[in-house]
């Protein structure tokens, strides 16, 4: 159910019945030559109509930029605070209380709002504790992920424009993608980037974190589905839960 189509005369009742509202969390960024700079807006989106077709779920507008400190030197990146992102979270977390929703879910596609979007949680937990609010990132990938990589991920968190998000965007937003330009950019990310602020032009001229060439729609695939399935169990007992009080 797509929320901003919906009319105010209605809108109440079908609120109550569904009490989930979902927030596509994106950004825009570099994604290298091969992928749009909306990648993640565009895996947001598509993930939240999977995940809301199988809940019973509203989608709310895409939330599109994001915290993008890392790559903001980058052509075409556009970032924003973590305060300004907390500080909207939080007010729209609200709003869909009084609103009449229930449960309030984050799915976000960019790791660098991970912070802003954990610590509006843990806001509105205070503020409004009746709303049970998820935030996701393809949770409980790792597994499948490490079976089907070809190539070591550059690190241990980082996935970027490489062979694991191009099969994401392969497999949910195939006709924005260039496979014709695709490249193979494995970079020597230092330490020290863990431990203090580091630009990514440091380390990369590309913002390819691995070999994008071999990215493939079937990798997506199997990634994805295991992600929609995590992120559909836990909103039904988050459902569940709220239906127990």
């Amino acid at each position: 159910m797509i929320f901003q189509n919906e009319n105010s005369y209605e809108v109440k009742a079908k609120i109550a019945d569904s009490q989930v509202a979902i927030l596509p969390i994106g950004a825009v960024e570099a994604h290298g030559p091969h992928l749009p700079l909306g990648t993640d807006n565009y895996l947001a989106e598509q993930l939240a109509e999977r995940v809301a077709s199988k809940t019973n779920a509203f989608i709310l507008p895409t939330l599109p930029y994001g915290q993008v400190w890392s790559l903001k030197n980058f052509p075409g990146s556009i970032t924003v605070s973590n305060q300004s992102l907390i500080n909207l979270i939080c007010d729209i977390g609200v709003s869909l209380y009084q609103q009449g929703f229930r449960v309030f879910v984050m799915l976000n596609s960019h790791l660098g709002n991970a912070v802003a979007i954990k610590e509006a949680a843990r806001h509105l937990y205070e503020k409004v504790p009746d709303l049970k609010v998820l935030y996701l990132f393809y949770p409980g990938i790792k597994k499948i992920t490490d079976e089907l990589r070809e190539t070591p991920s550059a690190h241990a968190s980082y996935f970027h424009a490489c062979e694991i998000e191009t099969s994401y965007m392969l497999y949910l937003a195939e006709q924005y993608v260039d496979m014709t330009k695709a490249i193979s950019d494995i970079p020597n990310i230092p330490m020290s980037a863990d431990v203090t602020p580091t630009p990514w032009e440091e380390f990369t001229a590309s913002a390819v974190l691995g070999d994008a060439t071999l990215a493939s729609k079937e990798k997506g695939k199997a990634i994805i589905e295991v992600a929609l399935a995590n992120m559909v169990e836990l909103i039904e007992e988050a459902k569940r839960s709220v239906d127990q009080k």
